[in-house]
């Protein structure tokens, strides 16, 4: 086992190099880099200031070849591609990320101040999920054939079908417009620092109810259908008909017996799940929620080519990725120890 460990963490590197590449060229070739969405919004703050009248500045024109160069200079892209690549690896060696072109804020900062935003989407999904799904697909299996189990069967794949940011739209305009139960934006309210810790729990779950539920509805569909599966496959099997032919009722088959082995697909995919809570955000319901969180970053840093952050939260979440990956492989043995690495 320990020699299968030490080969993962050498398989890492070059995995993780081969993304950082492969990105990293990709880059290249996209036009309007940092320095081209610079001089777009100088010349169009500087043609805003001169629309009333007066002489209009000559970088609304153009830039002179000077000041071009101490541009390129200022992010970097005075140095040939290949200089900044192996510059990029040495810092990200040390973890450090780098700073952001437009925001002035180191990368990790950055990521440290959405990381709430997305945590707490992220982590009430996952748990809200395992809590819904797992259970459920406990009483599906039992009952497979039944009523129950078609009904519940076509609302999930029904809610499964529904894309997040379409519920979140219908939930906003019932619930948040014609009903106003709901608010309509943000994590928290803007009077949340005044307010006693009891009503800034109440006030945060108020405003997180929706965009939650908005994630979280077809996000269950597939644990529980994979949790059902599992329990059919094991519920089959030699050991359950000994078990009963010892006398032990249902409840201590299905719990002590069945569950064990039947959830090994799904505790193999927890750490997974998990750490993704931490480090997931969704770009659309974030921009529909009005949420500041590590989806939106991502977009905006695209968008704009800011590249330290573009970069940097790839070498930080493929790394944890990859990581998170190990330790899944890893439970394999803990939830079955029959399972050899070698």
């Amino acid at each position: 086992m320990w020699a299968y460990l030490f080969k993962r963490l050498l398989l890492m590197i070059p995995t993780l190099f081969g993304v950082l590449l492969l990105t990293f060229v990709v880059i290249q070739f996209v036009p309007g880099g940092p320095v081209d969405q610079y001089l777009a919004e100088a010349r169009a703050g500087l043609g805003a200031g001169t629309e009333g009248g007066g002489s209009a500045y000559r970088g609304a024109q153009g830039v002179d070849p000077q000041r071009l160069e101490q541009i390129k200079a200022l992010y970097g892209f005075d140095k040939p591609p290949h200089e900044r690549f192996w510059q990029m690896l040495r810092q990200f060696a040390r973890f450090d990320l780098g700073q952001s072109f437009f925001q002035n804020k180191p990368v990790a900062q950055l990521i440290w101040e959405k990381l709430p935003v997305s945590m707490s989407l992220g982590l009430w999904t996952f748990v809200i999920s395992y809590a819904v799904a797992v259970p459920l697909g406990v009483a599906k299996a039992v009952r497979a054939g039944s009523r129950f189990d078609v009904v519940t069967s076509l609302i999930i794949l029904v809610a499964y079908a529904i894309p997040g940011f379409v519920l979140g739209v219908a939930l906003l305009v019932v619930f948040g417009g014609q009903l106003q139960w709901f608010p309509l934006r943000g994590l928290v309210s803007d009077h949340w620092a005044e307010l006693s810790w009891p009503a800034r729990i109440v006030d945060y779950l108020w405003h997180i109810t929706l965009p939650v539920l908005s994630m979280v509805l077809g996000s269950f569909a597939v644990t529980a259908m994979l949790t059902k599966n599992a329990f059919l496959e094991e519920i089959r099997k030699q050991y359950v008909l000994v078990a009963r032919a010892k006398g032990l009722s249902e409840r201590q088959v299905l719990w002590k017996h069945v569950l064990r082995n039947a959830m090994i697909p799904i505790v193999t995919g927890f750490p997974a799940a998990f750490i993704g809570a931490f480090f997931t955000g969704s770009l659309l319901i974030e921009t529909l929620f009005s949420l500041d969180g590590l989806g939106l970053l991502s977009y905006e840093s695209v968008i704009r080519r800011d590249y330290p952050v573009v970069m940097g939260t790839l070498f930080l979440f493929t790394l944890i990725g990859l990581v998170t990956k190990l330790v899944s492989d890893l439970c394999y043995v803990w939830v079955d120890p029959r399972v050899k690495f070698d």
